[in-house]
């Protein structure tokens, strides 16, 4: 869609050969084209103003880490910090995956989509897995990830993040390498100071 600076401005012979060139009949005269032709930009405009992309609200000091790390080195970071999942790299900055607070459990015994109840059970003696193929990061993570783009709306990201039933996104520049994340608390605050 065009921006208002660039639409041109409509005349009535404009709507006359507009409804001309319709070749059929249309019960509606040149005012009342030109009063619907207003309310749609009105719509239009407002739709426009309405939309607020990723890169307003994400947050950019962004908690990570490398594919090759540890696994206690993720549960550290993961706790220190209060969050239940980061975004995982390569060594070229690049997100390649996503680790959780359930991925790590998994190591544990639980498999993905766990309960609490499971939870306790599990450190109240449960029996515990031989792990799933190494303490690295990498051999734990989700992949591919999900990503979103600095430019995309809140409410495509708020779709993506209500379907997957995830939390946050990494948020990726044209390479793929990491600029922010967006998560659920960061879309609530923006439409929060909406007025």
């Amino acid at each position: 869609m065009k921006n208002k600076e660039t639409c041109p401005v409509i005349f009535p012979e404009d709507l006359r050969e507009a409804l001309r060139k319709m070749n059929t009949y249309v019960d509606i005269t040149e005012e009342d084209l030109k009063k619907i032709y207003e309310l749609a930009l009105q719509h239009a405009e407002e739709r426009v103003a309405s939309r607020v992309p990723v890169k307003d609200v994400m947050t950019k000091k962004v908690v990570f880490v490398k594919s090759d790390a540890e696994l206690h080195e993720a549960a550290l970071l993961l706790s220190e910090n209060g969050i239940s999942g980061m975004p995982v790299l390569n060594d070229d900055n690049h997100v390649v995956g996503v680790i959780s607070e359930a991925d790590i459990l998994t190591l544990a015994g639980m498999k993905k989509g766990h309960t609490f109840k499971d939870v306790l059970r599990n450190i109240l003696g449960g029996p515990v897995s031989a792990g799933t193929g190494g303490n690295k990061v990498e051999n734990v993570m989700s992949f591919p990830p999900i990503t979103s783009k600095a430019d995309d709306n809140i409410a495509d990201v708020a779709k993506v993040l209500d379907e997957k039933k995830i939390k946050r996104l990494p948020v990726v520049d044209a390479e793929g390498s990491l600029i922010g994340i967006i998560s659920r608390a960061d879309i609530v605050r923006a439409v929060s100071r909406k007025p």
